[in-house]
């Protein structure tokens, strides 16, 4: 999140009023900090925990589209459990201020396009790299420190020219077998683009201060998230962003030639993953995991395609573009890390997933005759030997 407003949002229509409870929350009780909480994981995590009766602080700068949305949705649904905080987290009074009360933090605030870092950045680095640093040192200064789930990037492993892939029917796969499982952390890091630059030297302050600070603290290196309250855009959010545009019957780019394959996580399944970190903080603390929908969740451009043409019976126009700079060919996580210590396994899978967030597009847009995603021999994402 990029812009700074240090005020509270003003209550929602039909929910109770989150500043009348800030106060109160602040003095007595424990809360959840989500920084970035009004996005679209943030805010899928603050519903989980407020379900669950948990209060929430959700720290949001509101510049992206979309995110006033989801905080009306959360006040209507939780408002006695949410408070709202307006401002950015280059704020170093309001992070250690925050950070006083705080049970676990979430910090999903980040500048998070690939073609803004280039744009601007200086405000990258400032944002993504000096925000987490300012969190850091906020939570460093209590005692004890609440622990910290950070969400890092696939991005910092580079474009993994390296891995010979080929072409087989609509994507690519990896020549070596052993890789068809995923790229593991052991990986070596390498960073292609100033976002990946930001990203990955706030993943690596993170796990330094958990090393050598002693501040309990997770990364997620994170690969394509999807699902409701996800809106997408060319540059974050390529599922959403391809349906939403498919829906309303908009022109479809695909840059390069649409074999690229990434494994799809949805968004139920990450907050899972989120949780579970939390939950077993003592002994994930100071290590990084890579998170995805791993081996078995995996899609490439022309298969969405396909997937939407079943949805809706068509296509819009689409048009071809060059390769961009630093694109990975493939990308898959291998989750096995995460799995061996938690026993976390994704359970939604590609074909319901985009389904279920094809319908909540279609319901947002007022279109709710959208056909449904049904049963079919199909097997998008699927590897022949289950992880």
């Amino acid at each position: 999140m990029i812009r700074a407003r240090n005020r509270r949002v003003s209550k929602p229509t039909g929910s109770k009023s989150s500043s009348a409870r800030a106060s109160q929350i602040e003095r007595h009780c424990k809360y959840t900090l989500i920084t970035g909480g009004a996005g679209f994981i943030g805010s899928n995590v603050a519903d989980r925990l407020m379900r669950e009766g948990r209060d929430v602080i959700v720290y949001d700068n509101l510049s992206r589209r979309g995110v006033s949305a989801n905080i009306e949705w959360l006040a209507s649904n939780h408002g006695s459990h949410l408070q709202v905080e307006t401002g950015d987290i280059r704020d170093v009074t309001r992070m250690h201020s925050l950070a006083r009360h705080a049970r676990e933090v979430f910090h999903f605030a980040a500048q998070v396009a690939v073609t803004t870092s280039f744009e601007d950045p200086r405000e990258d680095f400032e944002i993504n790299v000096g925000g987490t640093l300012n969190l850091l040192e906020a939570l460093r200064s209590q005692s004890p420190p609440p622990p910290l789930v950070f969400t890092s990037t696939n991005k910092v492993y580079g474009s993994l020219r390296d891995l010979r892939v080929r072409p087989n029917g609509t994507r690519y796969q990896p020549a070596s077998w052993p890789l068809r499982f995923g790229i593991d952390e052991a990986r070596q890091l390498e960073f292609h683009s100033p976002y990946a630059c930001s990203k990955g030297a706030a993943d690596q302050y993170v796990l330094d201060y958990a090393r050598s600070m002693g501040l309990p603290a997770v990364v997620f290196r994170m690969s394509c998230i999807y699902g409701p309250r996800q809106l997408g855009t060319e540059d974050q959010g390529w599922v959403a962003h391809f349906l939403n545009r498919a829906i309303h019957g908009q022109p479809l780019t695909i840059y390069g030639d649409g074999k690229q394959v990434r494994d799809v996580l949805f968004v139920t399944d990450l907050v899972d993953a989120l949780l579970l970190a939390q939950e077993h903080m003592s002994e994930l603390t100071g290590e990084a995991f890579n998170i995805g929908g791993g081996a078995n969740n995996t899609l490439s451009l022309l298969e969405l395609l396909s997937m939407i043409r079943e949805l809706q019976g068509t296509l819009p126009p689409i048009n071809m573009g060059e390769w961009r700079a630093g694109d990975q060919k493939y990308y898959v996580s291998n989750i096995k890390k995460f799995r061996a210590l938690t026993r976390w396994l994704p359970r939604v899978n590609v074909r319901d997933g985009v389904g279920q967030l094809y319908q909540w597009l279609c319901d947002r847009g007022g279109r709710r005759d959208a056909p449904r995603v049904t049963e079919s021999s199909d097997s998008f994402g699927t590897c022949d030997h289950p992880l």
